[in-house]
């Protein structure tokens, strides 16, 4: 991607700057979370949501698919085992499209198979120094970071209105929410969500070859 101002190309991935005018600059974008969840899901939670329309004047709407559909622009390729363009650098610890979610610390990356974490939906864990539990409510949700400070989650478990509820070690529940934990009796207590990457694994490895792999 490039920006306007200067067309200094940027690395997507690592969000900074590697051709161009601010190249070398030390300028790094920061990583905002980001929700993949269902339409019916979001508008529960957000019923005032803008939409962007498929309109954009760029291609006609039709042609905005969902991935899934056979028809979309990339559903070949999701559907191929290897790449369409050479991978030099490769780990044959997972397929090269196993999807992962990707957290890095203090230069220490750790990624976690995306089928895994549908296993566990409350998971403590650290990385780079940054203790954290992950949140995965059930096999169809997108997984979810946020820092846990001290505190110890073992049990989680969906309400009847669909919000997911995390119990710490001493019995207090926390509400999930877009961007925090929010504590049942306390709601100003609250524990911050955390930037994550879901990406293909050859992808992740690519730039982060030193990357810790979860094992379950």
């Amino acid at each position: 991607m490039y920006d306007r101002k200067t067309e200094t190309l940027w690395h997507q991935f690592r969000g900074e700057p590697v051709v161009g005018p601010l190249a070398g600059s030390g300028i790094q974008l920061e990583v905002l979370p980001n929700a993949l969840t269902t339409w019916g899901a979001w508008l529960g939670d957000h019923p005032d949501t803008t939409v962007l329309s498929n309109d954009t004047g760029v291609y006609p709407a039709e042609t905005y698919r969902p991935e899934a559909d056979s028809k979309s622009f990339y559903f070949s390729y999701r559907n191929r085992t290897d790449t369409m363009f050479p991978v030099a650098q490769r780990d044959e610890r997972l397929a090269t499209k196993d999807l992962v979610f990707g957290l890095i610390f203090n230069d220490s990356p750790k990624a976690f198979v995306l089928a895994d974490l549908a296993q566990s939906p409350v998971l403590d864990d650290t990385v780079g120094g940054q203790s954290l539990v992950i949140v995965t409510p059930d096999q169809g949700a997108d997984p979810r970071a946020y820092k846990r400070d001290s505190h110890v989650f073992r049990e989680g478990a969906l309400t009847v209105n669909g919000t997911f509820m995390l119990v710490d070690e001493s019995g207090v529940t926390w509400r999930t929410a877009e961007n925090a934990l929010i504590n049942s009796e306390d709601n100003t207590q609250r524990l911050n969500r955390l930037s994550s990457r879901d990406a293909l694994w050859f992808g992740w490895f690519t730039f982060y070859h030193h990357t810790e792999l979860f094992s379950p």
